[in-house]
């Protein structure tokens, strides 16, 4: 009998799980397949509502992002196929990320307290039992160069200062206003307007504030700065935890300790079960990523993520950065589309300290090559520590620099004089067309990134399977 109960149990737990399973399916179906992997609505949904926000500029309606997608996908496809993510380096970054974003979500309210009741406590140390003061002095500065004379005069007048108060009963808070020369406390009669504890003022007034009692006043203490006469006007023990928990919460929020927190909670958690801290930061990741799609989500983002960058530098941006050769090619195949509409001056504009440096600039550069000048400049004239000569190099439109203006475009305004550099010209030449990629570089970098990329995209659309459902894509709004 019990064990048909047991049976039944079972039949049904299974079939609750199905209807479950089933529902889950058909509230988020598969609106692609790409290399024989399932895309299921919500994935695509959270990465087309993340980049087309408000405030992006370049908004994608949701079958112009389609394309846009499989890209990303194949591109992360490409990257696991290379093996990219069996990279320390990679692992060791993607821990990193993913530790920042759960960690928070492995500690409690308790831990939290824990380490405001420890900042309490250590606060409390450091302030001991002499607890917390607060004063008003009387300062007279001494310079550092005064003579025995002038020294003298100083320690007379504080003397005096000392005895108006004590003998004659003058008004300290007056006299700090009329003669202390330390202008933040003056205005105040002379008050430190905040609580105190030791080490927070010089070792001498240090000493001899806290040696006082509420209402005394001390002889004239000397320091670095000259001479004080101090008067202790309250004193009191640290407050109670209680009465200051808010204001420790408010330092930890303000300090961003949370982070600090979790990393030393977690920490000690993965000491206490002889673990790696990535390995409970990864359960936590697993875990989160079950129960809540969205972290899910933003998980795999920062994990494909981090693919994409690598695979993409090695196949597009690391070429067409470097492959020199590659880029000239292409400049030459397009040299067209280079073309400007109005001539360039390439060259220099400078200024120089001398007349005679002015002649030599141009001697030293006219014979190398234009990628040459700039080292040769700074080693012929400015290695040491004397820059005489001041130099920009480049191609340079109209606007691009007031000297080439006013000298090569012949713009009619003068160019500002550079303090300290009377003497300037310019020396290059004016160019109908780039002579060559350099002269362009930039421009050509980008278009060849461009080319690669499209050429790249185009190779991974033929290795890589494709199939978009687009009756479920067409339920997604815009």
């Amino acid at each position: 009998m019990n064990n048909k109960k047991n049976m039944k149990k079972t039949i049904l737990s299974l079939i609750f799980a199905l209807t479950a399973v089933c529902s889950f399916a058909q509230n988020d179906p598969v609106v692609m397949v790409i290399n024989g992997k399932p895309v299921t609505r919500s994935e695509f949904e959270y990465s087309y509502r993340k980049n087309n926000s408000e405030g992006v500029i370049d908004k994608k309606t949701v079958k112009e992002y389609v394309d846009l997608f499989i890209n990303y996908k194949l591109k992360v496809q490409a990257a696991y196929d290379a093996r990219l993510d069996t990279l320390t380096s990679f692992q060791n970054e993607f821990a990193d990320y993913r530790n920042q974003l759960v960690l928070p979500t492995m500690i409690t309210d308790d831990d939290v307290e824990k380490e405001a009741q420890e900042i309490y406590r250590n606060t409390a140390e450091r302030i001991g039992p002499d607890g917390l003061i607060k004063c008003s002095h009387i300062l007279l500065l001494v310079d550092s160069d005064a003579d025995a004379v002038q020294k003298a005069a100083v320690k007379n007048r504080i003397d005096s200062i000392y005895n108006a108060v004590m003998r004659n009963g003058a008004d300290f808070e007056k006299l700090a206003k009329r003669l202390s020369q330390d202008p933040g406390t003056a205005k105040l009669g002379g008050k430190m307007d905040s609580w105190v504890q030791h080490g927070q003022f010089v070792r001498e007034f240090d000493q001899a504030a806290f040696a006082l009692q509420k209402g005394e006043i001390s002889r004239p203490v000397q320091t670095q700065f000259g001479w004080h006469v101090i008067r202790m006007d309250d004193r009191k023990q640290f407050d109670p935890y209680d009465s200051l928990r808010t204001d420790i919460y408010r330092f930890i929020e303000a300090r961003q300790l949370r982070d600090q927190i979790a990393q030393k909670t977690v920490q000690a958690r993965a000491d206490a079960q002889g673990v790696d801290i990535n390995t409970l930061t990864a359960q936590q990741a697993l875990a989160l990523s079950e129960s809540n799609p969205d972290m899910k989500y933003l998980l795999m983002e920062y994990h494909d993520g981090l693919l994409l960058y690598e695979i993409s530098t090695r196949e597009v941006w690391g070429k067409a950065d470097k492959d020199e050769k590659a880029l000239a090619n292409y400049f030459n195949k397009n040299k067209k589309q280079y073309a400007w509409d109005t001539p360039r001056f390439k060259g220099i504009a400078y200024h120089t300290m001398t007349k005679a440096d002015l002649k030599a600039v141009k001697k030293t550069i006219k014979k190398l090559r234009f990628e040459q000048w700039g080292d040769k400049l700074k080693e012929t004239f400015n290695a040491d520590s004397v820059i005489r000569v001041r130099a920009e190099k480049g191609v340079f439109n109209v606007g691009d620099n007031a000297l080439v203006d006013s000298l090569v475009f012949k713009s009619g305004k003068p160019a500002k004089a550079v303090k300290g550099y009377p003497y300037s010209d310019v020396f290059g030449k004016v160019l109908n067309a780039p002579e060559s990629y350099e002269d362009v570089r930039a421009q050509v970098i980008s278009d060849y990134q461009e080319y690669l990329e499209k050429q790249w995209v185009a190779a991974l659309r033929k290795k890589y399977s494709v199939k978009v459902y687009d009756e479920e894509i067409d339920k997604i709004k815009d």
